[in-house]
Formats: C-alpha cells, structure tokens, sequence
C-alpha cells in the first residue's frame, strides 16, 4: 500500500477520542434499558416492548457505524449492507403488528 493510500485511510479513521465517546453513549443507552426494566408500571404498558426494540437498534446502528467501520467505508457497502437490514427492519415490524405488539385499537381510529 502506498503511503499516499495509508494517509487517505487514517485520515478518515477514528481516534481513541471517538471509540471513547461512542462506549460513553453505548453504555448510557444500557443504562437506559435496564433502568425501564426495574421500572413495573413501565413495564406493564404496551410501550415497553417497542421502547427496548428502539434503544437496541439505536445501539446496533452506533456499533455498526464505528465498531464495524461502515461509516468510514465506501457507498457500495453501506448500501450493501443497509438494503437488507432495512428489508429486515419492515419485516419485523410487520410481524409485530401481526402478532399485536404494535395493536392498533380501533377506537382510536374513529
């Protein structure tokens, strides 16, 4: 690899400084999910469910980003990889509403 090649990747590579902050906010959102779980009345309400799945895929997509390098590499494999984590995402979500996480009441509705 040329040295040309190696100083147009570390320009773009994160620093400690990064990697820090990123398990600083990791870390807060862990916080966050534990802390709704020892909450009984939180629990018990239909928001439970959608908030934990919302918090671990704000983590994933973090860990993705900067753990995984996506962020800082090419188009062709973010697009490569986001296409088909968003058709998983529509899918999961579809099943939920199907199996009545997500219910729509029908009351509301009128």
């Amino acid at each position: 690899m040329s040295d040309a090649t190696h100083d147009a990747h570390a320009e773009h590579h994160p620093t400690w400084s990064t990697y820090w902050k990123v398990a600083t906010i990791l870390t807060v959102i862990t916080v966050i999910e534990v802390w709704c779980y020892y909450l009984p009345s939180f629990v018990a309400t239909s928001y439970f469910v959608p908030t934990l799945l919302i918090l671990s895929a704000v983590k994933f997509a973090i860990v993705v980003l900067f753990y995984m390098h996506l962020k800082y590499d090419a188009r062709l494999y973010r697009a490569l990889f986001t296409g088909p984590f968003l058709v998983a995402m529509a899918t999961i979500i579809v099943l939920m509403f199907l199996f009545g996480k997500f219910a729509i009441h029908l009351s509301l509705l009128t």
